[in-house]
């Protein structure tokens, strides 16, 4: 067996479009589009307050646990701002990534790592300024090979499909994966919802009655 990657390099989409997407929380866009919500079993490895937020674009890993070959291999093609997306299957008896490799990311700039399946090493992981982990699984035992595998290729990570260049967002509430072509299709939306969150804020610190506000009978 080998480690299959594939040479893809996704075009980056606009800066603009990127930022109006970093004040978008997950809630918001499970709401609009909740085939692209990532399992919350895969969950952040910080508490909530104290996780940094996810935010960047998925370099992908499809591992056949206890083998990490793929994760080895995809190091080369994380770029700063990348997220490491490691499909091992959900199998929490061998960790795919702990500190060693985790850290390597952390200096390379990337934004984090999403693994459907087990990490170790956390309290090394949870001081990486900067940098977010969510796993299914924690495990202290470690992989035992390193053949097989594939790197940039379409996996499927916690129920979702996830192509090299998806944009992975992630907060304390959980995950979700984004294509390029939902980038442009939904930002309106998304920002439409936020501001009418906003507009149920004020009323209902202004006393307005609950019924009004959310047009019950």
């Amino acid at each position: 067996m080998t480690v299959i990657v594939h040479p893809t390099r996704p075009a980056a989409p606009a800066e603009d479009l990127l930022a109006r997407w970093r004040r978008i929380p997950v809630s918001v866009i499970v709401d609009l589009v909740p085939d692209r919500q990532i399992d919350p079993a895969i969950a952040a490895l910080r508490p909530a307050g104290q996780q940094p937020a996810l935010f960047g674009r998925a370099v992908t890993a499809r591992c056949a646990p206890p083998d990490f070959g793929a994760v080895l291999h995809a190091l080369e093609h994380v770029e700063p701002g990348n997220v490491l997306v490691i499909a091992a299957g959900g199998h929490p008896a061998h960790a795919m990534i702990g500190d060693v490799l985790g850290g390597h990311l952390h200096r390379k700039g990337a934004a984090g790592v999403v693994c459907d399946g087990a990490v170790r090493d956390t309290a090394v992981l949870a001081t990486m300024t900067g940098f977010a982990v969510y796993s299914r699984a924690v495990n202290p035992r470690g992989p035992t090979a390193a053949a097989e595998g594939e790197v940039n290729g379409t996996v499927e990570v916690g129920g979702c499909p996830v192509d090299p260049g998806d944009l992975i967002i992630g907060d304390g509430d959980g995950l979700a994966a984004l294509a390029p072509a939902h980038l442009e299709s939904l930002i309106d939306a998304a920002e439409a919802k936020l501001t009418l969150e906003a507009e149920w804020t004020e009323r209902l610190a202004a006393g307005d009655k609950v019924r009004d506000i959310f047009g019950l009978a």
